[in-house]
C-alpha cells in the first residue's frame, strides 16, 4: 500500500480483469500485480494467458492454489501445492516468501464498539489492516474506484487496541488481514489476497459516488461468504 490518502491499483489478475488502457500508477507500498493482457494481443497468447502456472515451479495450475507473498519486490505469486506447502514455515528462503494461510476468524465474543472505531479516525465503514513488514507498521485501506485508497492511521490508538481485542494482534504479517464492516458490526481475520480479490472487483463494478448497486450486491456477497467460512478464534484462558 502507498502514501496516505493515494488512490492505487490493487487486485489479483488471477481474480479480475482489467478494462482497457493503461492503469493508473499503484502506490509505493503496496502489492504488485501483473497485468491481463488485453483484446488484440493473439489467440495464442490469449491461450497461454488461460493456462495459469506456478510462479515457482512452472506447473500448471488449477482454480484453487496458494498464494505466497515476496516481501522483497512487494508482489503476490500463484503457487502449486508442493511450493505454497514449502514457505508455510517461519523464515523458509530466508523469510523473502510468505504463505498466504487461508484461514477466516471472528472473534463474536468481542465486536469492536463505535467509540473504538472513531479512535482509528477511518473515514469509511468498511476498511483493512494489515503489517506490511517493508515498513515496519500496519497499514489501512480500504476500497474504492480507482482501487485501494489508503489512510492514515494513528499507531497507538491500534496499540491500544490491540491489546483490547485479540483477534486485531492475531494477524501474521504481511499474509494475514483485519477485516472491519462497521455497518454489522463485524471484525474478521482473512488471508490478505481476500483484500484485494474485492478490490480488483469492485473497482470493475464501481459506479457514480457509493459504487452504485453491482458494488452493493458484491460486497454483500463476500461478507456472505466470510460469515460462513469464519470459526470462533481460539482463546487463550
Amino acid at each position: 500500500m502507498g502514501t496516505p490518502g493515494t488512490p492505487g491499483l490493487t487486485g489479483l489478475r488471477r481474480f479480475v480483469k482489467r478494462p482497457d488502457g493503461p492503469p493508473p500508477a499503484a502506490p509505493a507500498g503496496a502489492l504488485d500485480v501483473d497485468p491481463v493482457p488485453g483484446p488484440g494481443t493473439g489467440q495464442n497468447q490469449d491461450a497461454a494467458a488461460e493456462a495459469e502456472h506456478c510462479e515457482m515451479c512452472a506447473e500448471v495450475l488449477t482454480n484453487r492454489h496458494g498464494h505466497l507473498v515476496d516481501t522483497e519486490k512487494r508482489s503476490l505469486a500463484c503457487a502449486c501445492r508442493a511450493c505454497y506447502l514449502l514457505f508455510t514455515h517461519e523464515g523458509a528462503a530466508g523469510g523473502r516468501y510468505r504463505a498466504v494461510p487461508e484461514r477466516v476468524c471472528h472473534d463474536p465474543e468481542r465486536p469492536l464498539t463505535g467509540e473504538d472505531w472513531n479512535e482509528l479516525q477511518i473515514p469509511v465503514a468498511m476498511a483493512f489492516f494489515f503489517f506490511n513488514s517493508a515498513l515496519g507498521r500496519v497499514v489501512a485501506g480500504y476500497p474504492s474506484p480507482g482501487g485501494t485508497t489508503e489512510c492514515e492511521l494513528d499507531l497507538a490508538a491500534w496499540d491500544r487496541l490491540a491489546a483490547v481485542y485479540p483477534l486485531l494482534a492475531e494477524m501474521a504479517p504481511d499474509v494475514e488481514a483485519v477485516f472491519v464492516n462497521r455497518k454489522e458490526n463485524e471484525v474478521f481475520l482473512i488471508p490478505v489476497d481476500m483484500c484485494y480479490s474485492l478490490v480488483g472487483e469492485l473497482r470493475l463494478l464501481w459506479q457514480g459516488f457509493d459504487g452504485g448497486a453491482e458494488v452493493r450486491a458484491a460486497l454483500a456477497k463476500f461478507l456472505e461468504g466470510l460469515r460462513k467460512r469464519a470459526v470462533a478464534a481460539e482463546r487463550e484462558h
